[in-house]
C-alpha cells in the first residue's frame, strides 16, 4: 500500500503538474473539483477518473422554466417591539437578499405565522395582512409586546456557490438549486443522470456532493454578522409545501412554521429535538433514500461506482441512522479537520471509507484565513490537521484519502508538497496495520449519552472550529484516539435500562442543551433507570452541566450520584464542605484540560476531590452503591488531556492507570496490532519524546522526533 488509495484533484491546463504529483504521491484516481475540469489528456491518461456531481445544482435553465421547483425554507424576522396598536414588519430586513426571496404563493402563504413573542402566542389571521408590493406584514398589536413573522422563502442562490463566489471570488454563473420533492424535478433528475453517465464514458467513480438538501446556512445583509445561522445537521432547509402536505397525510398531524423556526432560534442541533422534528427528519430521510437510490441505480447500470461526499448537501443522508446501506453507495467520503470526524467516517457501514485532507487547495480556508494565498502556510496547516486526525486512524481503519480544490495552487508552496509526502507515507503505513485485524482495546466500554444518540455519532453540529467552545466536542476529540470502544446512546435508549456491556456513560453539555439533556431529565423513569444502573456498578461521568434541569430540588438531576451540584445562586446562605485534594497515583494533574468553575459544590462530605482550582472542586469521584459518579468541570482537548480523560475512565471503572497496550508518556499515544505483530507510536508534541509500552509481558520503547510516527515489530 505504498502507492494507490489516494485521490488527486487534477486540472485542465496543468497536465504536467497533475501527472507529476500523481506519480509522486502514488495516486490511483484523479478527480475534478468545483470550479475545475479535466482535459482529454487527463481523461485518457489511464488513471481512474472521479467526477464530481451535485444533483440539485448546475440546472439553472431548467429551474428558471420551473420556478416552483426551487428549494425553500422558513425564515423568522427579528423581533420588533410595538409602540402602538399596529406594527409593520418588513420581511427581508436583515436577510441577504441575494440568497432569499419571499414566497407568497397561496400554498406557501397558508403556512405563514405572526407571533406575539412576549406571550408566545400566535396572532390570529384576521389581525394581520401582507402587502406584496412593499414586502411587509402589518399586524394589530399590544403596545410594548415583541412580534415576529415566520414566512416561507425561496432560496435563490445555492449556498456553496454563494460562499465560493464571495470568499474565493468565483466569476461564473450563480447557481440555483432544484427541489427533488417536486415531481417534475425528480423525473428531470433521473433523465439527467442517465444522460450524464452516457456523456462521461471515462468516469469510473461518480462522486455525489452530496445529495439534495444543504445544511442550514442563513446569511445576513450586514457583513458584521454575515452568518446569522449555520448548523451542519439542521433540517431547516428541507421544507416545501408539498412535503408538508404529504407529512400531514402520513403522520396524521400538520407541522407549522413555528415547528421550524422555534422562536427564531431554528432547529439547531444544540437544542433538544422536538418529537415533531424527529418525525420530520425521519420523513425526509426516507424520501432522500428513495430518490437517491433511483440515481445510484442509474450510475450502477452504466458500470460506474457511486461514492458520496458526506458534507454540504448531506441532509437526509444520516450515515448513522441505521439505513445507510439502503442507498447502495460504494464508498463514503468525509472531509476531516479532526480525529472525531475521522471516526465518524470510519464507523459508517460503508464498503470504502475515504477522508479528504485539509487544507483544501483554495486561496482562503473555511474560517476566512489565507491558505494558498499570501500569508498562508498550507504546509504547516496540513501537518497540524494530520496530527489531529492521525491518532484516530490508529483506532479505526480508513482505506482511502484525497485532496480537493485547484491543484495549480500547490505549485507555489513546496512546503505543502513536502508535507503531503510525509502524510501519505504515514497514512498508508497506518492503514496497513489494520490489515491484520483491529487494534487492542481496553475495558471498559464507553457510551456517550445525549438527546440525539446514534444519529449524531462522533459529531455535534459542525467542525471543531464551529463548535470549539463546547465541552463535548473536546471530549469526542480526546476519545477519538483513546483505546476504548465508544457507543452513542439517546435518553430513550437508556430509559428502561442501560444496554448490556456498557461500563461508563459520559454526559457532557451545558444546561438545557441536547448534549446535557435539558427537558429529558424531567422523566422520572429515566432517573430511576440510571440511578439503579450506577448503584449496580456502572459509572456516570458528567462534564460541564450534566443532567442540568431547572425546577428540581437540585440543579443537576444526577447530583445524588455525582456527589456535587452547581449553585445557581440559591445556596448563598449555605455552608460549604471543606475538603482536601486526594489524587490517585499516576494521574495527569498539571494539564490545561483541568478546567474550573466557581459554582461547583459538594452535596455532602463524601465526594472525593481529585483536582481543585482556587478552593473549588474541579474533578470529583463519588462512590454510589457498587458504582461511581464522576464529575469534571470541563474538558479541552490538548497536550496530555487525552491521557487525563483516559485515566478518569479507568479509575472510575476500577482499572489500573497504566494498563498494557498504552504508552507511558501522555504526549505519545500508541496502538497495538496483535494480528499485524506491530506497535505504532505517534508523538503528538513539538518536542523529542521517549515512550514505552508493555504488552504480553514485553516492553517496546522508542525515542521519537517531534510529531513522528514509529512502528516497531512485536
Amino acid at each position: 500500500m505504498m502507492k494507490g488509495h489516494f485521490t488527486l484533484p487534477g486540472e485542465a491546463g496543468y497536465e504536467a503538474l497533475t501527472f507529476s504529483l500523481a506519480e509522486r504521491w502514488g495516486a490511483d484516481i484523479i478527480r475534478d473539483s468545483d470550479g475545475t475540469s479535466l482535459s482529454s489528456e487527463i481523461l485518457a491518461s489511464g488513471y481512474d477518473i472521479c467526477s464530481t456531481i451535485c444533483p440539485v445544482r448546475e440546472h439553472n435553465e431548467w429551474i428558471r422554466a420551473h420556478e416552483s421547483a426551487r428549494q425553500q425554507t422558513f425564515l423568522c424576522t427579528a423581533p420588533r417591539t410595538a409602540t402602538g396598536e399596529r406594527l409593520t414588519i418588513r420581511l427581508m430586513d436583515g436577510f441577504f437578499q441575494e440568497q432569499f426571496q419571499v414566497n407568497a404563493t397561496p400554498d406557501a402563504f397558508r403556512n405563514w405565522q405572526v407571533y406575539d413573542r412576549t406571550t408566545e402566542t400566535e396572532v390570529s389571521r384576521e389581525k394581520w395582512a401582507y402587502d406584496p408590493e412593499a414586502g411587509e406584514v402589518s399586524a394589530e398589536t399590544v403596545p410594548w409586546h415583541e412580534y415576529t413573522v415566520s414566512f416561507l422563502a425561496w432560496r435563490v442562490w445555492e449556498e456553496i456557490s454563494m460562499y465560493n463566489h464571495i470568499t474565493n471570488h468565483w466569476d461564473k454563473e450563480k447557481l440555483l438549486q432544484l427541489n427533488p420533492y417536486d415531481g417534475e424535478a425528480r423525473a428531470f433528475l433521473q433523465g439527467w443522470m442517465a444522460r450524464w453517465c452516457a456523456e462521461h464514458p471515462h468516469t469510473r467513480v461518480v462522486r455525489f456532493t452530496s445529495l439534495f438538501y444543504n445544511f442550514a446556512w442563513i446569511w445576513g445583509a450586514d457583513k458584521r454578522n454575515r452568518s446569522l445561522f449555520a448548523d451542519w445537521a439542521s433540517y431547516d432547509f428541507t421544507v416545501c409545501s408539498a412535503a408538508l402536505h404529504d407529512f400531514a397525510e402520513e403522520y396524521g398531524y400538520a407541522l407549522c412554521a413555528e415547528d421550524f423556526v422555534r422562536q427564531g432560534k431554528y432547529n439547531a442541533t444544540h437544542r433538544v429535538p422536538s418529537a415533531k422534528m424527529l418525525d420530520w427528519m425521519a420523513f425526509i430521510s426516507r424520501f432522500v433514500r428513495c430518490a437517491a437510490r433511483e440515481l445510484i441505480d442509474i450510475v450502477h447500470a452504466s458500470g460506474k461506482l457511486a461514492y458520496v461526499f458526506c458534507d454540504d448537501n448531506w441532509l437526509g443522508l444520516e450515515p448513522h441512522n441505521g439505513h445507510f446501506g439502503e442507498f447502495g453507495f460504494d464508498g463514503l467520503i468525509k472531509c476531516v479537520f479532526s480525529g472525531y470526524e475521522a471516526r465518524l467516517c470510519a464507523e459508517v457501514p460503508a464498503k470504502t471509507h475515504e477522508i479528504r485532507f485539509h487544507p483544501y487547495l483554495f486561496p482562503v480556508g473555511l474560517g476566512g484565513a489565507p491558505t494558498f494565498s499570501p500569508g498562508g502556510m498550507p504546509g504547516e496547516d496540513a501537518r497540524a490537521y494530520w496530527v489531529s486526525v492521525r491518532r484516530a486512524l490508529l483506532r479505526k481503519r480508513i482505506e482511502r484519502c484525497g485532496l480537493g480544490g485547484y491543484l495549480h495552487l500547490a505549485e507555489g508552496y513546496p512546503d505543502f508538497i513536502s508535507a503531503m509526502d510525509g502524510i501519505l507515507k504515514e497514512f498508508r503505513a497506518i492503514a496497513n496495520l489494520h490489515g491484520g485485524g483491529a487494534p487492542y482495546t481496553l475495558k471498559p466500554r464507553v457510551a456517550v449519552l445525549h438527546a440525539w444518540g446514534r444519529l449524531r455519532t462522533w459529531t455535534l453540529s459542525g467542525h471543531l472550529h464551529e463548535t470549539g467552545e463546547h465541552t463535548l466536542i473536546h471530549v469526542l476529540e480526546s476519545l477519538s484516539g483513546l483505546p476504548f470502544e465508544v457507543d452513542f446512546l439517546s435518553f430513550e435508549d437508556v430509559r428502561c435500562g442501560v444496554p448490556g456491556g456498557i461500563d461508563v456513560l459520559i454526559c457532557a453539555g451545558a444546561a438545557g442543551d441536547a448534549w446535557s439533556g435539558g427537558v429529558r431529565w424531567r422523566d422520572a423513569r429515566l432517573m430511576e433507570s440510571l440511578t439503579a444502573w450506577v448503584h449496580g456498578g456502572g459509572v456516570f461521568f458528567g462534564l460541564g452541566e450534566p443532567s442540568a434541569f431547572e425546577g428540581g430540588h437540585r440543579f443537576l438531576r444526577m447530583a445524588h450520584v455525582l456527589g456535587v451540584d452547581i449553585d445557581r445562586g440559591v445556596y448563598a446562605c449555605h455552608g460549604k464542605w471543606a475538603f482536601e485534594v486526594s489524587v490517585a497515583p499516576g494521574f495527569v494533574t498539571e494539564c490545561a484540560a483541568i478546567l474550573s468553575r466557581d459554582d461547583v459544590r459538594r452535596t455532602d462530605g463524601t465526594a472525593r476531590v481529585l483536582a481543585a482550582r482556587e478552593g473549588v472542586p474541579a474533578i470529583t469521584a463519588h462512590a454510589f452503591g457498587s458504582g461511581m459518579g464522576l464529575y469534571c468541570a470541563g474538558h479541552v482537548y490538548g497536550p496530555g488531556s487525552g491521557r487525563l480523560l483516559q485515566n478518569l475512565i479507568l479509575f472510575a471503572a476500577g482499572g489500573g492507570l497504566s494498563p498494557e497496550g498504552v504508552s507511558d508518556n501522555p504526549l505519545v499515544e500508541c496502538g497495538v496490532y496483535p494480528g499485524a505483530g506491530k506497535v505504532a507510536f505517534v508523538n503528538n508534541s513539538a518536542s523529542v519524546q521517549s515512550a514505552g509500552c508493555w504488552f504480553n509481558g514485553m516492553e517496546y520503547r522508542v525515542e521519537m522526533e517531534p510529531f513522528a510516527l514509529r512502528i516497531v515489530e512485536m
